[in-house]
């Protein structure tokens, strides 16, 4: 059951502005959907999309072969003693996705502007971190998790509103025993990297501004985060430290917050000729782990975005295209192979704009709302979306909204007569569900 206070925060969000799917679905699919073969019922929540419900079966970070699937076997055989995981059900309790790790109840991450409901009790998840709870609780002391996760998102060629992550994490014991472990861990971490062409910038483990918990003994959060930062320059190193270039992997540490882990990082790489943010980590939140039911233990975790790293690492210019069928796309790769991808035709923009005033009686509306509209019509043959123009009338008070659309596919040339279709079908989604008037 979701939490009154979560559900309050839901709540507000949804008073600013009504989500269109919430009537859109109910219209299509009456008063429950099907996901994975289950049934669930809808309600003034509800904001999923049928262009989302349709990734969720696809599960491509498995299929032998793609780049997302090469990139995590690589991460995995980096963890070799690692319990490998990947089958969890993207379908968790907002409880588990945001209180569970701590989030504060005023967090962003809570509002269905920012995440997908099923219903007010039932949502998708938005980080493999939502798993943590769970896996702790059943005795995994190191393990990797990896798995689709779901955001609202803008439309262009990074961001996308399903993608991959994967979760790692270490406990060890906090005692001596556990510690000494640590210890003759770090040592041979450190004679590897002192041995590797590797430049790393690093800052103090712990300190004032990346504090340690205050259940922790501070000597142990400094051997631990020591020890997340010598494993993860090393996967760093796999990674990225493969060219033949001379010059030195150059890594450095940033200090971060998070609301599951103290002390927080965030690591970057310096990759072709730019700093890249590669991953977020630290020491797990001893509330995490209370939860879990696991005492006397200290850890650590992280969490990277595999297409991320995938777009840097294969040369991959647009994230719709890890969801391509197109065999001038799936034929470049091969498992366990990383290779530069080779762009085939660049087809041709066909650019469209929409505007519109907003309803008096409602708030403008909110940019991701028009842009899973947008996707729910479109799909994957939109390449980007931005608004262009907003303003308020100074007489009448009411304001108005202009967006952009860029219509190109990756596989094909699109008529103007599809094109002046699709354009058609979102002007009439905007005034049938949005009630907006179009100018």
């Amino acid at each position: 059951m979701i939490q009154p206070r979560v559900f309050s925060a839901i709540q507000s969000c949804r008073y600013a502005y009504r989500s269109f799917f919430s009537s859109a679905i109910t219209s299509k699919y009456g008063h429950t959907l099907e996901i994975l073969g289950d049934q669930y019922p809808t309600d003034e929540i509800t904001n999923v999309t049928p262009a989302i419900l349709s990734k969720i079966p696809l599960r491509v970070h498995t299929q032998v072969g793609h780049p997302l699937s090469t990139l995590r076997s690589i991460i995995e055989s980096h963890y070799p003693d690692f319990s490998h995981l990947s089958s969890f059900s993207p379908l968790v309790t907002p409880f588990k996705n945001f209180d569970e790790l701590s989030f504060p109840k005023d967090h962003p991450g809570r509002s269905v502007t920012d995440s997908y409901y099923i219903n007010k009790n039932l949502m998708l998840r938005t980080h493999t971190s939502a798993h943590e709870v769970e896996v702790f609780s059943k005795g995994e002391d190191r393990w990797l998790l990896t798995a689709d996760v779901y955001r609202r998102d803008e439309i262009d060629g990074s961001h996308y509103p399903v993608f991959h992550q994967m979760e790692g994490a270490r406990l060890y014991s906090a005692d001596a025993s556990g510690m000494k472990e640590v210890e003759e861990d770090n040592e041979r971490l450190s004679r590897h990297l002192e041995t590797s062409n590797i430049v790393i910038e690093d800052i103090p483990h712990i300190s004032p501004t990346n504090p340690v918990q205050q259940t922790h003994d501070p000597r142990h959060s400094e051997l631990v985060a020591k020890n997340l930062k010598l494993s993860l320059n090393g996967l760093l190193l796999r990674l990225f430290g493969g060219s033949n270039s001379e010059e030195p992997l150059r890594v450095r540490w940033i200090e971060a917050y998070f609301p599951f882990t103290s002390p927080s990082f965030e690591v970057e790489v310096f990759f072709r000729g730019k700093w890249l943010e590669i991953l977020g980590c630290g020491v797990v939140i001893q509330s995490t782990l209370d939860t879990s039911n696991v005492q006397g233990k200290i850890g650590w975790a992280f969490g990277l975005g595999l297409e991320r790293i995938a777009m840097i690492l294969y040369s991959i210019p647009d994230i719709r295209l890890f969801w391509s069928t197109d065999t001038r796309f799936l034929s470049q790769f091969k498992a366990g192979e990383i290779t530069t991808f080779k762009p085939y035709s660049k087809f041709p923009s066909c650019f469209k704009d929409v505007s519109f005033w907003n309803p008096q009686d409602s708030a403008p509306l909110h940019d991701n709302d028009f842009c899973d509209l947008v996707r729910d019509v479109a799909g994957d043959l939109v390449e980007d979306v931005k608004m262009i123009d907003s303003f308020v009338h100074p007489k009448t008070n009411r304001s108005s909204s202009c967006y952009r659309i860029n219509y190109r596919s990756m596989e094909r040339s699109l008529s103007n007569e599809e094109v002046n279709g699709l354009q058609k079908n979102v002007v009439s989604r905007l005034t049938d569900v949005f009630r907006v008037e179009i100018r």
